[in-house]
């Protein structure tokens, strides 16, 4: 048996599936997703109640005080020097969503470096970068997503050493050279 679908056909299955598209739009997705409802429908079965704004977040974890207690302020200040052709890390422990603003800056010219964190007890060697550049100086502010290690790893590829002025302010804990 072959059915043979015609032009006109064609057009009103899809406007048949175009109308249904809208029809649940209008009464099933905007009440549940966006918390619309031009229909009424929505708010008579429920729906609008669905809507992420009328729910607790489930990927927000509420922890213990004793967890989330956040490091004391910190206000610091080191001088790192980078001999030539080596590269050096100079790292700061942090909880989760700590915050630390920072500048630092070369006083013999670019060097290359990485902001980075890695896990607390993490033994794979997983690290993860934030900022990778060859500059200057570089100043901004910093939240960790995860409870590690965080800082950065200047890379001198010059003949010369190089001096890095670095100043800090946050929560956090310095652990100094690696």
């Amino acid at each position: 048996m072959q059915q043979n679908i015609t032009t006109k056909s064609l057009v009103k299955l899809t406007l048949s599936a175009l109308i249904f598209a809208v029809i649940v739009l209008l009464t099933l997705i905007l009440p549940a997703e966006y918390n619309i409802d031009p229909t009424g429908i929505g708010k008579k079965i429920g729906l609008t109640q669905l809507a992420p704004e009328n729910v607790a977040d489930e990927n927000i974890a509420v922890l213990p005080t004793s967890q989330t207690k956040a490091v004391d302020e910190a206000s610091d200040s080191v001088i790192v020097t980078v001999p030539a052709g080596r590269g050096v890390e100079y790292k700061f422990a942090m909880n989760q969503y700590a915050k630390m603003t920072y500048q630092w800056q070369s006083e013999s010219g670019a060097i290359y470096h990485d902001l980075h964190g890695e896990p607390k007890g993490d033994t794979t060697g997983y690290f993860e970068s934030y900022v990778i550049a060859t500059v200057t100086e570089m100043n901004g502010s910093f939240t960790a997503p995860f409870t590690g290690s965080h800082g950065w790893y200047w890379k001198n590829t010059s003949d010369k050493p190089i001096t890095i002025k670095l100043t800090t302010s946050g929560q956090y804990q310095v652990e100094g050279l690696k």
